[in-house]
């Protein structure tokens, strides 16, 4: 490990006291590389009383520094609540730079968080634009509808409580999300149908979609409760699923650096995509039902060159009410579920390669069993894959950084579950290309657009056209 020295702290200056005061003011860190950026920030820190050494309060004279050692003195530096705006960004960037060693740290780091403040608040504030024209979408004449067009803000506050000294925190989210053309959210989103008392269909709502214990259990990082479920931690497409369950999820680190990992989730998945009229007007990504779900994935994400990889394997059970549907070539409703079964099983494998720290290549691809749906005509909706190149990757603490990418899509309407993707949808192929831009510290910008065509209307020789765009703003706190 890449070690620092500390400085020699005078050992008499210790015992002068106001003049010791004045001469760490002054140099403190002597032996620390002058040409490293991290010498100004942490002299500057020290000077300021910021920076208080080990947690005896303390240096350690002439011993080595490492790196961890350094992430310790940087997490009590997290703690301080009464600094200056240019220290805190001394601090965040302190943070930054010795991010892996704080992780490592884990629970330790949580403890001197918790004696600063026993709840910590995060969260985001999003505005986003997406124009949808599909081919498939007619008018009463028949002729193909303009494009359908939604904008939407989103707030989300995400608190999260230390319980004790155990390890352990409760975690939630709140979301709040309001459709932008109305001032007043009433009316129909899409103008089809309503869904309350006033003929119209309310355009806001405000959920708490995620409640849950974290925390060290039978080795790994558990979370316990309604919690996030996420498919492809390795690549972080989210092809499959990328919802909130109600269950337990357990989370090994599998070498000491944590590049890999297995991760086993069982609980009851429960998306009624009609339950609230704002995801019904934009839910082509979700199913519509309950069911048990379970899941295993292992992976291997390589740091900044050489092979990545991952295997996964995931499964609804039980399912008591009708899932997702899609329309044969007849124009007939089918039920995604294989016929005489309540249970549909996915398979899926991916891999990688980053070139250098900037350039990476990837695929993964998944099957399922749910190609012997009743009436199913065979338009190849059991399977997904994704192929993405992505240069560089936008930093939100980082203003000025960005990334771009294009990627093609294959997303089999009986292979996927709720995917994270904004405009790739569930029953399409495409391609789609997009690029995120720091615009200023905790300020993302995201644009993206895709094209492509709907599976069972390209399968039955019908228009299949389906196009999208989409533009968003992230702040984050």
């Amino acid at each position: 490990m890449k070690k620092r020295t500390l400085v020699s702290m005078i050992t008499g200056a210790l015992v002068i006291g106001a003049a010791s005061t004045t001469f760490a003011a002054a140099n403190p860190f002597s032996d620390v590389p002058a040409d490293s950026w991290a010498y100004d920030a942490v002299s500057k820190l020290a000077a300021d009383g910021i920076v208080d050494g080990y947690g005896d309060g303390t240096y350690k004279g002439q011993e080595t520094m490492t790196r961890y050692e350094m992430a310790q003195i940087v997490a009590k530096a997290m703690t301080k609540t009464d600094i200056d705006k240019a220290d805190k960004a001394l601090v965040d960037k302190l943070a930054a730079e010795f991010s892996e060693e704080l992780d490592n740290l884990g629970v330790r780091v949580s403890d001197l968080e918790k004696k600063s403040d026993n709840v910590k608040w995060g969260g985001r504030l999003r505005y986003y634009y997406r124009g949808i024209k599909d081919d498939n979408v007619r008018n009463a004449n028949g002729s193909v509808a303009d494009r359908t067009n939604n904008t939407q803000y989103e707030f989300r506050l995400e608190p999260k409580a230390f319980i004790g000294n155990s390890g352990w925190t409760a975690n939630a989210r709140i979301r709040y999300y309001s459709n932008a053309n109305s001032a007043n959210n009433s009316g129909s989103t899409n103008g089809t149908g309503s869904n309350n008392a006033n003929g119209g269909t309310d355009k806001s709502d405000t959920v708490v979609d995620r409640i849950y214990v974290q925390g060290p259990l039978f080795g790994a990082t558990a979370k316990l409760g309604k919690l996030p479920t996420y498919s492809d931690n390795t690549f972080g497409t989210g092809m499959i699923i990328d919802d909130s369950i109600s269950g337990a999820e357990f989370n090994w680190s599998l070498n000491k650096d944590k590049s890999a990992y297995a991760i086993a989730t069982i609980g009851r998945y429960d998306y009624n995509k009609s339950a609230n009229s704002l995801a019904a007007a934009t839910a082509v990504n979700a199913y519509d039902g309950t069911a048990d779900y379970d899941s295993l994935e292992i992976g291997y994400k390589a740091a900044t060159k050489g092979f990545s990889g991952l295997a996964g394997y995931y499964s609804l059970r039980n399912m008591n009410a009708a899932f997702a549907t899609n329309k044969d070539s007849g124009g007939n409703t089918v039920q995604i579920q294989k016929a005489g079964a309540d249970k549909s099983n996915f398979w899926v494998g991916g891999l990688g390669y980053k070139f250098d720290k900037n350039v990476q290549l990837f695929g993964i691809y998944a099957k399922s069993n749910m190609d012997e749906a009743s009436s199913y005509k065979g338009d190849d909706q059991s399977k997904a894959y994704d192929i993405t190149l992505k240069y560089k990757g936008a930093d939100i603490t980082k203003p000025g950084s960005y990334d771009i990418y294009a990627a093609y899509r294959y997303l089999g309407q009986f292979a996927t579950v709720n995917p994270t993707y904004d405009i790739s949808a569930r029953g399409t192929k495409g391609w789609q290309i997009g690029t995120d831009y720091t615009v200023a510290q905790n300020i993302l910008a995201t644009v993206e657009y895709y094209k492509g065509k709907q599976l069972f209307a390209d399968y039955s020789g019908s228009d299949a056209d389906y196009n999208a765009i989409y533009g968003r703003i992230d702040f984050f706190f």
